[in-house]
């Protein structure tokens, strides 16, 4: 602690505020919830009074304190922001008035966002593991070093200098993240414009010698005797086939004929409520068993004398990621849709299948670069998420 500081128990620096009204059944309320792990104070909802379960609400202030009984020692705490004046929160989220002649709200702020403070609400927590609760006495005896005035403006001022660059930073990885990924498109994109013009495009349908939905049997992370792996959106969202958290259903033989893979299939998102999933496809590889695959998913068989699944792979990441497979979704009840019918419609270019192999080897080079440079940023984006707690941990010891 920095020469000067003074140590003071939270209690002269918080008061509880017990601003209360009644909740009218037809009024509208904004709702208050606090994240985790120093994430902020946002809303919840906003509510009719009918919908609330109580007569009566605390009501919280811009710039009060507030925090959840159960998760403050897990960092749910924060300042009410301007856009949550007069939002009501349950009793589970006491509010509290700061005495703004010892202690700047920006400074608790940040405070409250630093292991040291959330140390102090774990230590004011008590109870059975499943009901542990912040206890206000406790917490508002605990004591923490405060400068002056006129140091904290000094500390929140370096802290915010520190921080925009820590986000300047952030968003200038993002943005080479991005970049990236655009490369990446834009070569794949250039390439199949060149093909297209050397070779023409053929629809999807006339490479394909098999395909059909899968199964809608129940399946279970508990396997039977019976039951065989089905393979779901998880297991091909990353666009290569995995068998983490597999789930099993017994098939009925009639059914097993129609929905058992075999090596080289493409499997594809059919439907789901993320417009980012239509469309991610993956080729069947690594098979040990017999293995089936659920309803939400398209299986496509190719002609693999006219085409490779790897190649066709591409070809379907191309019209995804350049927005024409959207051309083939449509929703219903929140859910994203693309038809086999229309992706049977979907138009590519086939050359022969050595310039396929060509083609792949070129696009895995350009992609291995951009992974490369995207795991890069990776490492720098935890570093990154290193500092701020880093900065913070310095400046209330008085050492920024």
């Amino acid at each position: 602690m920095s020469n000067g500081w003074t140590t003071l128990p939270l209690g002269e620096l918080l008061r509880k505020s017990e601003e209360w009204i009644a909740i009218e059944p037809k009024a509208k309320y904004k709702e208050v919830t606090v994240r985790l792990w120093g994430k902020g104070v946002v809303q919840r909802r906003v509510a009719e009074g009918s919908e609330i379960a109580a007569s009566w609400r605390n009501v919280a202030r811009a710039n009060q304190f507030i925090l959840s009984r159960i998760d403050a020692r897990h960092g749910a705490l924060g300042l009410v922001p301007d856009s949550l004046d007069g939002a009501v929160v349950s009793t589970d989220f006491p509010v509290f008035s700061l005495n703004e002649a010892k202690m700047l709200p920006k400074f608790l702020n940040w405070l409250s966002k630093t292991q040291s403070f959330i140390d102090i609400c774990n230590a004011a927590s008590v109870g059975t593991t499943n009901r542990i609760r912040l206890k206000e006495e406790k917490f508002l005896a605990m004591k923490l070093p405060l400068p002056s005035l006129i140091e904290q403006q000094r500390i929140i001022t370096r802290i915010e200098e520190l921080a925009a660059k820590i986000a300047e930073a952030r968003r200038l990885r993002q943005e080479a993240t991005l970049q990236a990924d655009t490369i990446s498109q834009r070569e794949l994109a250039s390439v199949i414009s060149a093909l297209t013009k050397e070779h023409g495009s053929q629809s999807l349908g006339d490479l394909i010698v098999n395909a059909g939905y899968g199964t809608s049997i129940k399946c279970t992370s508990t396997r039977t005797d019976e039951a065989l792996p089905v393979l779901r959106i998880p297991n091909v969202a990353l666009e290569r086939i995995n068998f983490t958290n597999l789930k099993y259903g017994e098939v009925p033989e009639a059914e097993a004929r129609r929905v058992l893979l075999s090596e080289g299939d493409l499997l594809i998102v059919r439907t789901n409520g993320s417009a980012e999933l239509i469309g991610r496809c993956a080729v069947v590889s690594g098979l040990h068993e017999p293995t089936a695959f659920a309803s939400y998913l398209i299986r496509i068989a190719c002609n693999q004398s006219l085409v490779s699944p790897d190649y066709l792979q591409l070809m379907l990441k191309h019209l995804r990621t350049e927005g024409q497979l959207f051309d083939l979704a449509r929703t219903t009840a929140g859910q994203y849709n693309v038809s086999l019918g229309r992706l049977r419609a979907a138009r590519l270019p086939v050359p022969p299948l050595s310039k396929q192999e060509r083609v792949l080897a070129h696009i895995n080079v350009i992609h291995s670069k951009m992974d490369s440079l995207k795991q890069l940023q990776s490492q720098t984006s935890a570093e990154l998420d290193a500092m701020l707690p880093a900065v913070l941990d310095k400046a209330f010891k008085g050492e920024l």
